[in-house]
């Protein structure tokens, strides 16, 4: 199976990451592609205890499936952090969990969704949770 054909989830620890798996796995086995889980996080080096932990909370979610984990510190900017990584494992697709939030929210707050959806090289698949 080659790497391109990969798909590629951001995770997280929120109801929307979940969901993020749950269906990039589902989109995994549709395409027949690898599942490749990438996690950004807020620090400037990721440790192994990081590596274990999103490891372990991805093998809890996915009992059974096989995947690439890989564990990123995000430098300041998560979602330029992910589009890196994307373009890093050469993935051709991504999914991204996403909250709904109000336009005013968007603005004052910035959307790491839409700086993805922007800059990502790749088609994304946003899910919100249930």
């Amino acid at each position: 199976m080659s790497v391109a054909s990969a798909v590629a989830v951001a995770m997280s620890n929120t109801p929307e990451g979940q969901e993020a798996l749950r269906r990039g796995a589902a989109e995994a086995e549709l395409r027949q592609a690898e599942l490749i889980v990438l996690s950004v996080v807020d620090r400037d080096s990721v440790s192994a205890e990081d590596q274990s932990a999103a490891q372990a909370e991805v093998e809890r979610a996915l009992p059974g499936k096989a995947t690439t984990v890989r564990v990123e510190p995000d430098g300041g900017d998560p979602a330029g952090a992910l589009v890196d990584l994307v373009a890093d494992v050469g993935a051709g697709m991504v999914v991204i969990g996403s909250k709904r939030r109000s336009a005013v929210g968007k603005f004052l707050m910035g959307s790491t969704v839409q700086r993805v959806l922007l800059d990502c090289p790749v088609p994304v698949l946003v899910v919100k949770a249930p």
